[in-house]
């Protein structure tokens, strides 16, 4: 192991000085090796301001904040250390000088053309700064600090070079914490291996003691996002949370911080285990970020962009008016925002251009936001009220130019396409068809666009001639009848394994029984809304029994035959609404309680546990919701 020597004596300097010099010896002597002795002599001059690959240096001092950019004096670590002997040749060809260890003089730095990231060894801390370092002030957008706050001197007491291949890096860091006090002495040891390659992300894996290494992250993220890609994201505001106290997040392999100043990102993701995630507000912008491992390797990447995320205050002055945002997306990306739809946070993808839209329980109104060219717009109103804030972000891409990383990339690429795939549930977005022959183009046979179409028959006298299309007409309207009442009776079968599990946990958890008691009165509000429509939303059987009706008015021509429909219609139209509004509301009422079970969560042993499990149900039922429900990708 290269352990460090005091503040980096430099005992190791006198080789790194007759390196250079013995290389050129070696190429006065051997003239056939000239252009490789001139390559060994070369990683010996100032870094490069941009890598090509990833590349490892020694800053030869500590590396301050102010100084980051002063690189005067900072040196390549060649991949090959038998470079740095006197007599290269040599030592290649001699097994003895095999097993050379590096010394660090200064800090490790490790650069490629996406981040900065330093081992800053009198602090103990790691630092990583994004390329390129231009977005406001140099600052890192995470500090990972196994000691931050403790009392004692910490220091990172060794760095072994595991690889330096110059398409990855890894290193092995013995982060130390030295407590001393009149009696006694105590030091204690985090080791971590950092793995670089080429792109922005870096995996902190914990080696041995402690094995569930707890990942604090000292940053400055003004809001925490746990993305759900079924159901909505959990969007936590840190500067809103009390002081100093530990918040959890219920988040399963994926977290990202958007970070003060709007123009930086971090994702953090992690393989599956029993991983807990926190985090705390700290004094002024600061926020730590807790993960415990669980002894496995934690991905971290930093992503910059001016305005590659945004906040927008929703002013009262904002109400039934088109309103430009302050914003301007820096590339396309499946952009979206969380708005208030009759009391539930409901997220919206911006679209491409204005229009309007129909909900089962709101109605008809104007979708709430759009782009125009590169504007981004509002319209909100008394259904999608200007309330608190909105914040513009993106998680996937959405013709995105191939240059960009997104946050969805980086789980792909740390957690594999299988596992990503999973959490993506591409096949759990798609909507659920209710078309009874959408595969001959027919659709809007819903009940009210079905009836509409047959209103439309017999307004125009043409009911017999057409008295087959009619009773296609009615087929299909059943059909939706049908798909409508079996999607309200999935909620309903849910709602009751819900509310026996969540008075199951009650029992057994008595310290969170005010936090499951709320969770189960949400819960309840699906057979509720059930229950009180359930005269109107009527049955399959009566739908038949309309659809017969119908069409027997097809029979003969009589000119009572539009009023007789029209009386029917009212009864398609009342049972159908009925039926349109249970369902919307039970997927609502799903979606809240997956945010919920989210938010609310106390920082009680076993309750993160519990909202994991209640969201991943929650998360079931949701799956390939109706189109009245919800669209798709919202």
């Amino acid at each position: 192991m290269a352990n460090l020597d005091a503040a980096g004596s430099g005992s190791h300097a006198p080789r790194m000085r007759t390196a250079s010099l013995s290389i050129l010896e070696f190429c006065a002597r051997r003239n056939a090796f000239a252009a490789l002795a001139v390559t060994a002599s070369l990683l010996l001059i100032p870094a490069p301001e941009a890598a090509a690959g990833v590349m490892l240096l020694d800053a030869a001092e500590s590396v301050t904040q102010s100084a980051i950019n002063n690189r005067t004096n900072w040196k390549l670590v060649p991949s090959d250390l038998l470079a740095l002997e006197a007599d290269p040749l040599k030592a290649r060809s001699d097994p003895a000088y095999y097993g050379r260890k590096f010394v660090f003089a200064g800090d490790a730095v490790v650069e490629n053309d996406k981040l900065t990231a330093i081992f800053n060894r009198n602090t103990g801390q790691f630092l990583l700064y994004p390329k390129p370092l231009e977005y406001g002030p140099v600052v890192p957008i995470l500090k990972f600090a196994p000691f931050a706050g403790s009392k004692g001197e910490g220091g990172i007491s060794s760095l072994e070079i595991l690889r330096n291949a110059g398409d990855e890096v890894v290193l092995k860091a013995v982060f130390s914490n030295t407590i001393t006090d009149s009696s006694k002495m105590n030091a204690t040891d985090v080791a971590a291996i950092f793995t670089f390659d080429k792109s922005e992300i870096v995996e902190i894996k914990p080696v041995a003691s402690p094995d569930r290494l707890t990942l604090t992250l000292m940053t400055s993220i003004d809001y925490g996002i746990v993305p759900g890609f079924i159901g909505d994201d959990l969007i936590y505001a840190t500067g809103k949370a009390p002081k100093g106290k530990a918040v959890p997040m219920v988040a399963e392999n994926m977290f990202m911080g958007l970070v003060h100043g709007e123009n930086q990102a971090l994702i953090m993701t992690w393989p599956p285990g029993n991983q807990q995630l926190h985090f705390t507000s700290l004094d002024g912008e600061a926020v730590a970020v807790d993960l415990d491992t669980d002894g496995k390797s934690v991905y971290v990447a930093a992503l910059q962009a001016p305005g590659i995320w945004h906040r927008e205050e929703l002013k009262a002055t904002h109400l039934e008016k088109e309103v430009a945002v302050n914003w301007k997306p820096p590339f396309p990306a499946k952009w979206k925002t969380q708005l208030s739809e009759s009391g539930t946070t409901t997220t919206y993808a911006f679209r491409d251009s204005a229009s309007e839209i129909w909900r089962g329980v709101p109605g008809k109104y104007r979708y709430p936001a759009w782009f125009s060219g590169s504007d981004a717009l509002y319209f909100l109103s008394k259904k999608i009220p200007p309330k608190g804030e909105s914040i513009i972000y993106f998680t996937e891409g959405q013709n995105t130019p191939s240059e960009v990383t997104t946050p969805v990339d980086i789980m792909k690429a740390t957690l594999g396409r299988e596992l990503g795939a999973s959490i993506l549930d591409s096949a759990g977005q798609k909507l659920r068809t209710h078309h009874r022959r959408g595969h001959d183009g027919v659709r809007r046979a819903c009940t009210c666009g079905g009836t509409e179409a047959v209103q439309a028959i017999f307004e125009t006298g043409s009911e017999v001639a057409e008295r087959l299309e009619v009773a296609e007409v009615m087929e299909d309207t059943v059909y939706f009848v049908q798909e409508h009442l079996k999607r309200i009776d999935e909620y309903q079968a849910f709602a009751a394994t819900m509310i026996a599990s969540i008075q199951a946990k009650g029992t057994s958890h008595p310290k969170l029984k005010p936090y499951l008691q709320n969770l189960e009165q949400i819960a309840q509000q699906i057979p509720q809304e059930c229950s009180v429509q359930k005269e109107n939303m009527k049955s399959l059987a009566h739908a038949r029994e309309l659809a017969r009706r119908t069409v027997s008015l097809t029979r003969k021509k009589a000119p009572e035959n539009l009023k007789a429909y029209m009386e029917l219609l009212a009864e398609w139209r009342a049972m159908g609404g009925a039926q349109d509004y249970v369902l919307a509301q039970c997927h609502t009422i799903a979606r809240k309680l997956a945010q919920e079970a989210g938010y609310q969560c106390p920082d009680t042993p076993g309750a993160v546990a519990i909202a994991k499990d209640i969201r991943q149900q929650c998360r079931q039922i949701l799956r390939n919701p109706d189109g009245y429900e919800i669209w798709p990708n919202y």
